[in-house]
Order: structure tokens, then sequence, then C-alpha cells
């Protein structure tokens, strides 16, 4: 009998494997980085081959650590970056460009166009998003007119395209799965999601031929098998989802005002508002949580370009630390950040400004700044970031939130959880197992495989690790948000020569 559930968690930075058993505990797991692309200031790519094989190498290092055969494995649950794009040959299966990743900024300029010429208004009441580069659709569109030969080979049928999952399992399989979920293809800015179907209109606008783009299918159930010569058996494919729609599952934020925040390269806030589907007003946005059989469930949504990649550039840009686990002593060893300002806007800044030609900022530097000052302002800027989101989402949706569950990487910060629990006068809920998107992805393919008979039943394996109160006078608190939305005006467009 099989012994796993399998998640394949393709992130930005690297891939990952956690196998849970079929309880929804974890077992063991592996992780493969692999290169950032920067050709340009602004641009961020990736090589996809790169991206499949890391992923496939973590899922065989998890097996063999697990001493597990295909036999043992139940099922597959697949969640990705979610508005990276590739483009590939549909004959021979090779990328035409490398991945356009969310993060990148190249297509800036044409969305403002298509803001100038008034199309945004439309593009939100279908697509639930904002027109900004963010999402995939510009992007596509990008690599169509730029890459060699790709319009025609588009319109002759050549070409196929799909986010991070559609491009895994079409790898995993063989090339006999093209397909993504309702979640994912909520974020290409080319799905209808009244209608969950690729939208002719938008289709023509970024000259996208319906023929290159995958069948839409619900979060849980069959997509396919993946190749026997892969891992020495065939193995379905049963669960998958966008990374912060898994987490949310992950979470158990089933029940419309559930609220959760992931700390990863990105931060991203989301709030179950259960089947109805509302046009955002605000920069928040309005996305596809999963799709179960018919039913749909939304959400509405908060994104932050940089999270936890602000640590990862304290690591690697600066070399202020060696690795992102201490800079819980760091920022502890100094009372406050000294007035230190850090706004991570490299590459532009998300919701609620949504100002792709931001750039960072360090503010409020003294003769007195260390190094544990920048440290510690740099993890506040995590918590500042996601009070702006906390703050929208109460405004748009007219609600009070209660609680605010965390996840992702930097939620075992406690210093992180304990400072946002300060900032926004809020108890924040950390799960025992903090990597949730993994977690959700394995629930969504054990609800997928009939493992599990409903939802109530993926939630028995998620239960709370540590609860953070507020203790900051309210003062204190506003002296701080004072602070961050002075620093922030200085980075936004026009305020910069």
């Amino acid at each position: 009998m099989a012994k796993y559930l399998m998640a394949l968690d393709q992130g930005t930075t690297g891939s990952r494997c956690i196998l849970f058993d079929t309880a929804g505990n974890p077992v063991c797991s592996a992780a493969q980085e692999y290169t950032q692309y920067f050709p340009r200031d602004g641009w961020v790519e990736h090589d996809p081959m790169q991206i499949f094989d890391s992923q496939l190498a973590a899922a065989k290092e998890a097996m063999w650590k697990a001493e597990a055969t295909a036999a043992d494995i139940y099922a597959i649950g697949i969640t990705n970056q979610r508005e990276t794009i590739t483009v590939w040959d549909k004959t021979d299966g090779k990328p035409i460009y490398r991945s356009i990743v969310w993060q990148c900024r190249r297509t800036a300029d044409d969305c403002e166009k298509l803001k100038a010429d008034g199309i945004e208004p439309t593009i939100k009441e279908k697509t639930g998003l904002v027109c900004d580069p963010y999402f995939s659709a510009s992007k596509l569109r990008w690599i169509l007119q730029n890459a060699e030969g790709a319009t025609e080979k588009a319109a002759s049928g050549k070409l196929l395209c799909g986010t991070v999952d559609t491009w895994l399992m079409w790898k995993l399989s063989g090339g006999k799965i093209f397909a993504t979920d309702a979640s994912n293809a909520s974020r290409t800015m080319l799905c209808n999601i009244r209608s969950g179907d690729w939208d002719d209109d938008l289709l023509r606008l970024f000259g996208v031929p319906r023929a290159m783009l995958p069948e839409i299918k619900p979060s849980a159930g069959l997509f396919g098998y993946t190749d026997p010569s892969l891992f020495g058996g065939a193995i379905p494919i049963t669960g998958v989802a966008g990374d912060q729609q898994a987490a949310m599952f992950g979470q158990g934020c089933h029940t419309p005002g559930d609220v959760k925040n992931t700390y990863g390269t990105g931060g991203f806030l989301l709030m179950n508002i259960g089947e109805l589907c509302v046009t955002p007003k605000s920069g928040l946005l309005t996305t596809v949580a999963w799709k179960l059989g018919d039913r749909v469930t939304y959400a509405c949504e908060g994104s932050v370009f940089v999270c936890g990649a602000a640590v990862q550039w304290l690591r690697d840009g600066l070399g202020l630390i060696r690795t992102a686990a201490e800079t819980e002593t760091i920022a502890r060893s100094v009372e406050s950040s000294g007035g230190v300002y850090v706004v991570p806007a490299f590459c532009g800044l998300g919701a609620p400004y949504w100002d792709p030609y931001a750039r960072g900022m360090i503010c409020g530097i003294t003769r007195g700044t260390t190094r544990a000052h920048l440290v510690r302002a740099t993890l506040e800027s995590m918590a500042y970031q996601t009070n702006d989101l906390l703050h929208a989402i109460e405004t748009e949706c007219g609600v009070k939130l209660s609680r605010l569950r965390a996840d992702g990487g930097a939620a075992a910060n406690d210093f992180l959880l304990s400072f946002q629990s300060d900032l926004s006068a809020l108890p924040v809920i950390r799960p025992k197992c903090i990597e949730t998107t993994a977690l959700g992805a394995a629930l969504l393919a054990g609800l997928g495989a009939g493992l599990f008979k409903d939802v109530a039943e993926t939630q028995q394996s998620i239960a709370p690790d540590r609860i953070f109160e507020p203790t900051l006078a309210e003062s204190e608190r506003q002296a701080l948000l004072d602070g961050w939305k002075t620093a922030v005006s200085r980075v936004t467009r026009g305020t910069l020569s």
C-alpha cells in the first residue's frame, strides 16, 4: 500500500519536494537551488530546463531519503511560482526563450499604454487583476514579439505555453499532460474568472492563439501520470494549485473571512471571500483560490514583490549575513531599527501601490547606524508591507480582521512574527507545519486521489504551533507606521528625480 503524498513545490529561487504521510505529516524533504538571470535592470528570467531538472532532482532525492519507490507514492501534488511564463516548441519540447519570471518588469511601458488606452477596467472586470507586468499576459506577448519566428510559429500551431505547473506536468508526463488548474489560470490575465475559461477578447488583445494554451481543470482530480521512466513507475498527478492558493488550502482557510500571509520570496496576503466573484475597487486583486468539482472559491489578494528576497539580498548582495536564520539574533541585538527604514522596491512596488517604476531605498541612516540596524529594518520591512495589505483588505472588504495566519520560510523567525503582531495589533498564528504551500498541494492531491473523502477530512493535520500576541502601545505603533509611510512616499512614482 502507498505510504506517501509527494508535494512538488517549485519556487522562485529553488525547487523542493516534501513527502508527507497519508495523514498529512511531513516525513522528509529535499531542495535544489537554480540560477537567477538578470539580463537588464528590472528583468528577471529562469532557464526552464533548470526549473524542471532541479524539481526532478529534488523529487528523486526525497524518494531516496525515504527509501521509497513509485509504488510507495499515493499521488503527486504540484504547487508553483505562479505568473512566470514559458513558451516551448510543440514538436521537440525545447523552450524558445527563458521563462520570464513574475518579478520581471520589462513590460511596464506596455501595461502603461494599455491603461492609457482605457483597457484596465475591462481587464479588472474579466480577470480580477490590475493591468501590470506582474501577470503573464504581457510577458507572453513580449516573447511572441521578440523570440525569433515566434509569432509565425504560434499562428501555425507549433508552440505551447504555460505557467510553471503546466511546464512541469508536460515534462513529467513526457508531453502527455497539457493542462493547468483554475488557480494558476486566474493569474495569467488571460482567463475570465467568471466563466472559468480563456477569454477571446483578451487573447486577441495580447496576440495569443487559443491553441497555445492548456486545458483548465479543477485543482483536485486526475491530471494524468508521470512517465514511468522518471521514477521507475507511473505516479498519478491529482492536485495542482498556485503557491499562494496552496498555502491558503494548507492553512485551512475554508471559511469566508479566513486570512493568511505567506512570507516567501514575495509576500502574499489572501482572504477567502467564498463563491461570490467581486471586482476589486482598490489595489487588491480577486483571484481563484481553488476549484473543487464545479465549485469555485475566490480570494481577495494583496501581493508584495520582495519579502524574503530582501533577506537573500542581505546575504548575497551586501554580504551582511551568512544565513537567513541568524537574522533573528542580529535583529534582537538592538532595541530598535534606530529610525532606519528599508523599502525593498527592487522590482517595483506591488499592492496596494502598483508602481512598477519604484526602486528600493534605505532611509534614516545616521553615523550610529550599524549592520544590526540594517538587518532589523529589512526584517521589519516584511511586516510593514504586510500591514499595508491588511489595512487595504479591511478597507476593500469592509471587515475587521481578528487574526492572521502566517506561513512561509520567514515565518520561522519569531522576531518577525512578534513585530508583525505588534505592528498590526493582531494575534499572529504560526502552524506546526510552516511549509503550508507544500502541505496544501499534498492535501489537494490526496483529495483528488480519493484518499480524503472531503475537504473537512484534509484539515485534521493542521494545528497551531505558536500564537504571537500584540504588546506594543498604540502611540508607538502609530509612530512606526508614520515613519514607514514617509519612507514609502520617497520611492513611489513622481517622488524621485
